[in-house]
C-alpha cells in the first residue's frame, strides 16, 4: 500500500496542489484519472515555474504538470533498476505500475538505496560562504531565550544554529559567519567545546544592527555572491538551484519566499454604500507569498549598507530597487519552510524529529 494522498486529479487547482504538497511534505505528486491510471506527476518545481511565470493560484495543474513522468512496470520491478532510475534522474518518489497502467506502488529513494548510494545523488557542491544573523533578542521564543541566546535553543540534541550550518554542509559548504550581539559570549563557548567541521568566524556587534546592518562589517571580503540566513528558519531545499536561479536571473539580491496558505475561520462579509451587503464569503482562504528569511546577496551589495547603523534587510531590499538594481524572489512551498523563531514551528520541527514527547 502507499499514500493515496500522494495521488491529485488532473482538476486539480493549483492551489490545491500545493495543499497536498504540503500535507504529504514530499517534492512531487502523481497525477492520475478516476481509475488511478498514472497521467503525469507536478514537482515542487513545476509549481515554482508556474507561479514565476505570475501566473494565478487559482489555475488548474492541466497544463503544467509533467506529462512523462518515470515510472516503473510491476512486472521490471527489479532493484537494481529501480535503483539505476533513482541516481541516474535524482527522484525523490517512483511510481510502480501495471499492466494497466495503475499505480501499484510508490517507492521513496531513502528506502532502496544504502548510505553510499545515497551519496552518489547528492546534490551540487556549492563554494559560497553563509552569513548567520544571529544577533536578535529571539523574543517570539519568550521565555526560552530569557535562559538561552535564540540560536542555541536545542533542536533534538543539537542546537537551532548547528541544524542550520549541517543544512548548508551536505551541499559543501564550510565557511561560516555568524554575526552576535545578544548573550554572543554563549554562543562562541558552544562551539568553543566541539570538535568544528567548519570554519566560524564571529561578527560582533557592540550594538544591535538589525538584520542587516553586520553585514558592514565583512565589507570588501568577498567578490561572489553570499548567502544569507536567519538563524531561526530552516529550509528544506536545494541551496544549489536557489544559486544557480539568482545567477542565471543576474540578481543583486535574491529572497526565498514561502507559499503561506490562511483560512479564516468565519463568514467574510463586503458591504457597500454605508453598510449594505454585497456578500458573504463562507471561511475564505488566502495565498500569499512570505519572505523566509534566506537571501542570496551579491557581494557589491554591501557597499550601500550604512556603517554602525540599525538597518533591517528589508530597508537593503528598497535601496537596492531604489537605485535600479534587481531583487527576485525563489518560491518554495510551505512545508519547505520551517520557522523555529516562533513557538509553533518550533514544536513542528521538535515533531517532525521524534522529540515532541
Amino acid at each position: 500500500m502507499f499514500n493515496k494522498q500522494l495521488l491529485i486529479n488532473k482538476n486539480f487547482s493549483i492551489k490545491e496542489a500545493l495543499r497536498r504538497l504540503d500535507e504529504t511534505a514530499e517534492k512531487v505528486l502523481f497525477v492520475v484519472d478516476d481509475a488511478n491510471k498514472l497521467l503525469g506527476s507536478l514537482s515542487d518545481g513545476d509549481v515554482r515555474r508556474y507561479l514565476l511565470r505570475g501566473e494565478s493560484l487559482q489555475g488548474d495543474i492541466s497544463n503544467i504538470f509533467n506529462k512523462s513522468p518515470k515510472f516503473i512496470y510491476q512486472k521490471n520491478l527489479l532493484t537494481r533498476d529501480v535503483k539505476e532510475l533513482f541516481i541516474k534522474y535524482k527522484l525523490p518518489l517512483l511510481p510502480v505500475i501495471d499492466a494497466n497502467n495503475k499505480i501499484y506502488r510508490i517507492i521513496k529513494w531513502e528506502s532502496l538505496l544504502s548510505k553510499d548510494e545515497h551519496i552518489k545523488i547528492k546534490r551540487k557542491r556549492i563554494n559560497a560562504p553563509v552569513v548567520i544573523m544571529a544577533g536578535g533578542k529571539g523574543t517570539r521564543l519568550d521565555p526560552f531565550t530569557k535562559v538561552l541566546p535564540k540560536p542555541l535553543i536545542p533542536v533534538g540534541d543539537k542546537p537551532i544554529i548547528e541544524v542550520i550550518m549541517d543544512k548548508f554542509s551536505e551541499f559543501g559548504i564550510k565557511d561560516f559567519y555568524i554575526t552576535i550581539n545578544h548573550k554572543g559570549r554563549m554562543i562562541k563557548a558552544y562551539f568553543e567545546d566541539l570538535t568544528l567541521r567548519y570554519k566560524i568566524t564571529y561578527i560582533e556587534e557592540e550594538t544591535p544592527l538589525g538584520t542587516a546592518g553586520g553585514l558592514k562589517y565583512l565589507q570588501g571580503k568577498f567578490v561572489d555572491d553570499i548567502i544569507v540566513t536567519n538563524s531561526d528558519i530552516i529550509i528544506e531545499e536545494d541551496y544549489a538551484e536557489i544559486l544557480k536561479f539568482h545567477k542565471k536571473m543576474k540578481n543583486d539580491i535574491t529572497l526565498v519566499a514561502s507559499i503561506k496558505h490562511y483560512n479564516i475561520p468565519y463568514g467574510i462579509c463586503d458591504i457597500e454604500n454605508g453598510g449594505k451587503l454585497c456578500a458573504i464569503r463562507e471561511k475564505p482562504d488566502f495565498s500569499y507569498l512570505v519572505n523566509t528569511g534566506l537571501y542570496i546577496l551579491n557581494a557589491g551589495v554591501i557597499d550601500i549598507i550604512p556603517s554602525d547603523k540599525f538597518y533591517h534587510m528589508t530597508q537593503l531590499i528598497n535601496d537596492i530597487k531604489n537605485n535600479g538594481g534587481t531583487v527576485g524572489v525563489y518560491p518554495v512551498s510551505e512545508s519547505s519552510w520551517i520557522d523555529i523563531g516562533e513557538l509553533e514551528g518550533y514544536k513542528k520541527i521538535l515533531a517532525k524529529i521524534g522529540y515532541d514527547q
